[in-house]
């Protein structure tokens, strides 16, 4: 438990936090990645390289500074946070070491004067109450995990049982137990966790779950469906190495970003890759019979995934509404409903005329960051404009 000064002097960091923050977070990380070897497959090198993971660990930070009296008021971000952790398998040992390199850094950044040692005890005792408040809620997750009907606790083998090129870009894969036993039910929205090694290197990623298919005859499986990133060392080796029977090590699924049951008009809004977790939601949500508006954006019709597949499930839903939209059309593209990028009149146009509805988005940062603005201009209520991040978080404001 802090005690009053100790929250008092941890509040009065904040100003500092806003203007260096990053530069703090930037120096944790390099030294975390040096003294802490052992930690280095839970984090995505790409995402600190460009200053997402620093600029997102930052921003937490500082929520958590802000908030360190009102921690109720964090709203969605402890939630993020811990499904983020589970997804990756953060233990409870990994806590001190991470400990160890912030504490460290805010006395090396900002320096013996205002670091003081009131300082550094301050926060070590705001950052023990924060690694007991993830330790315990992590836990609960994966003892639930472990004990529901086809969980597991850990990495679990997988066999790669179909590789479909589903675009120029993004291939699915699709997993059975190597064990042959049963597999948890996910959330629609959720991901899965992956574990490969990769030029010698582990590494940890986490891939949305595009479907959880059940077929007569056949066990269960998970699919994903992954974008070649350039650059992307996993994404890569998963469409270059991995084939129909490879083995791969998979996490339980996680993630808070989930379908709400409602009877509310439902839009499902996405971008690139960012249609992954809208086709498990559309799975799920078509047998309510709400009216459901689908809508995707894709550069051109060469890395447009599921086409068929969508315009396979509107003919026989009639509450499904489709629309299409290609930045850049090609010859020979299938015809989209409508070039360019997604205005605000667009989505008038392709939206039910009551706000009063479920909104759901994913995809590029731009994309999502217009998508917000122009459902708050046309009336959605913020609590039912839901988004996720694939990277870091970051403010779409």
């Amino acid at each position: 438990m802090l005690t009053d000064a100790q929250l008092a002097i941890v509040k009065s960091t904040v100003p500092l936090l806003e203007s260096g923050g990053e530069a703090l977070t930037t120096h944790f990380y390099q030294m975390l990645m040096r003294d802490y070897p052992q930690v280095r497959p839970l984090f995505n090198r790409a995402h600190q390289a460009s200053g997402d993971q620093p600029r997102a660990l930052a921003n937490g930070v500082l929520m958590y500074a802000r908030h360190i009296d009102r921690l109720e008021e964090l709203g969605p971000l402890a939630a993020q946070i811990i499904n983020k952790h589970v997804a990756v398998q953060v233990l409870p040992e990994h806590y001190p070491m991470v400990g160890d390199c912030l504490l460290r850094a805010i006395r090396e950044v900002l320096g013996a004067e205002i670091a003081t040692d009131a300082v550094i005890d301050a926060w070590a005792a705001a950052y023990g109450q924060l690694a007991d408040i993830l330790i315990g809620a992590e836990r609960q997750q994966y003892e639930a995990k472990a004990q529901a009907p086809g969980g597991w606790s850990g990495a679990r083998n997988f066999i790669v049982s179909r590789k479909v090129a589903e675009s120029e870009e993004i291939t699915s894969f699709h997993f059975v137990p190597q064990d042959g036993g049963e597999l948890l039910d996910f959330e629609p929205g959720q991901y899965i966790g992956l574990r490969m090694v990769v030029d010698g290197e582990e590494q940890r990623r986490q891939y949305s779950l595009s479907a959880l298919l059940r077929q007569a005859g056949q066990p269960p499986q998970y699919r994903i469906s992954v974008k070649r990133e350039l650059g992307g060392k996993v994404s890569r080796q998963l469409h270059d190495q991995i084939h129909v029977g490879s083995v791969v090590e998979l996490f339980p699924p996680a993630g808070e970003f989930t379908l709400t049951a409602s009877d509310k008009p439902l839009a499902l809004i996405s971008g690139g890759v960012g249609i992954t977790p809208m086709m498990s939601m559309l799975a799920a949500a078509l047998p309510s019979g709400r009216p459901i508006h689908f809508i995707h954006a894709a550069r051109h019709g060469g890395v447009h995934v599921f086409r068929r597949q969508l315009e396979e499930l509107a003919a026989r839903h009639p509450q499904l509404q489709v629309r299409f939209c290609y930045e850049q059309p090609r010859q020979g593209d299938a015809a989209p409903h409508a070039t360019g990028l997604i205005e605000r009149s667009l989505l008038q146009q392709w939206l039910p005329g009551n706000p009063d509805l479920d909104a759901y988005f994913v995809g590029p940062k731009s994309f999502m960051k217009a998508i917000k603005r122009q459902l708050a201009e046309l009336g959605v209520p913020a609590a039912q404009s839901r988004y996720e991040f694939f990277g870091p978080a970051a403010s779409l404001d």
